[in-house]
């Protein structure tokens, strides 16, 4: 009889970079010896969080978990070829996964630099949130009493963060969590303006820590460090929106190894100190060489790509620590601290 290990899992955000999570997600469904008992998102990480819940829900099961997550991705890699930031060819030639010299991102860089999102879309027509209400079934979401949910999103008007629960959440929770301020209007939920959850935890781990969780395996699919400076504004605002998105994470991790707890992101208290095993898969070494741009390809190519070094982080994380998830945590502090030294992804 094989060993079955229980394990929550906090998903990053990241953009296109969500597609790396979606190959974690992957293999690690397929793997029989574990169990998913909590997640916690933002961002892209919140909607493979939701896409997750869906197809588990029910009698889908981590089968059903896989095709729900498989088809998603699969049509928001389709649906790119007919819209506007579709790398050009020298973007292809370059071979970096950027869209940098793609005529609609130029457009949309130069628009951005004058004119706030619900200027540039007044009517507010958001296709991911069509695309997320079309393949996503949230009553089902919701219904998924098998794994907790909890999404972080970052109210505008306080600067404090929200941990929406899976019994309330809808699209307008997920679509708050991956709310871009440079590329999305505000969403409005109960009067108040929401933002993207990353900035306030990226993913939050305290809801997981206060849920009583045992071993927390974070997928980190947003690089804290990159091989190259920008160069352009566009690249100078996505950088310092990585950086931001990545302080919360080094402060909760860090908290929980020096202290064993973690700031409630609602209530700026300290939650109560529970012991707690922490595992890290990072797509820090693969992803840090990719073109900043490359945030925002949803070529199908590419994400294909990120699936697959996702599938291969995953891999090498379940051969080398799969015994030590609920004995000891395996998360070495210099891949969070010094991360310009991750290796790439061998094989």
């Amino acid at each position: 009889m094989k060993q079955t290990k229980r394990i929550s899992l906090g998903l990053q955000g990241g953009g296109a970079y969500g597609a790396f999570g979606w190959g974690v997600l992957d293999r690690l469904l397929a793997d029989e010896r574990l169990e998913i008992d909590a997640i916690s998102a933002s961002s892209a990480g919140a909607i493979n969080a939701v896409a997750l819940l869906d197809g588990y829900a029910g009698d889908g099961g981590r089968a059903g978990a896989r095709r729900s997550l498989d088809r998603f991705w699969n049509t928001l890699g389709q649906a790119a070829v007919l819209g506007p930031l579709r790398p050009s060819p020298l973007d292809l030639l370059l071979g970096r996964g950027g869209i940098d010299t793609s005529p609609g991102y130029m457009l949309m860089q130069l628009a951005s630099a004058t004119l706030a999102p619900e200027h540039l879309c007044p009517l507010n027509v958001n296709s991911l949130s069509t695309l997320l209400s079309t393949l996503v079934d949230f009553e089902r979401v919701r219904a998924c009493e098998g794994i907790g949910l909890f999404i972080s999103a970052t109210n505008v008007r306080t600067g404090k963060g929200r941990i929406f629960h899976r019994a309330e959440v809808d699209v307008e929770h997920v679509m708050a969590s991956a709310c871009l301020p440079q590329v999305f209007a505000p969403v409005r939920i109960d009067g108040e303006a929401y933002w993207d959850g990353s900035f306030v935890g990226n993913p939050p781990l305290a809801p997981l820590l206060d849920a009583g969780a045992g071993d927390i395996l974070v997928v980190q699919n947003n690089p804290i460090a990159r091989r190259d400076l920008p160069t352009t504004m566009a690249d100078v605002n996505n950088r310092a929106n990585e950086i931001a998105f990545n302080i919360a994470l080094v402060r909760e991790i860090s908290a929980i190894q020096h202290l064993g707890a973690v700031p409630d992101e609602e209530t700026t208290a300290t939650a109560q100190p529970a012991p707690v095993r922490l595992h890290l898969i990072s797509g820090n070494g693969a992803l840090r060489d990719l073109s900043i741009s490359s945030k925002l390809n949803t070529d199908w190519a590419f994400i294909r790509g990120l699936r697959d070094l996702g599938r291969q982080a995953a891999q090498q994380w379940l051969d080398v620590h799969f015994d030590a998830v609920g004995v000891a945590s395996t998360l070495d502090p210099r891949q969070i601290h010094m991360p310009e030294d991750a290796p790439a992804l061998s094989g």
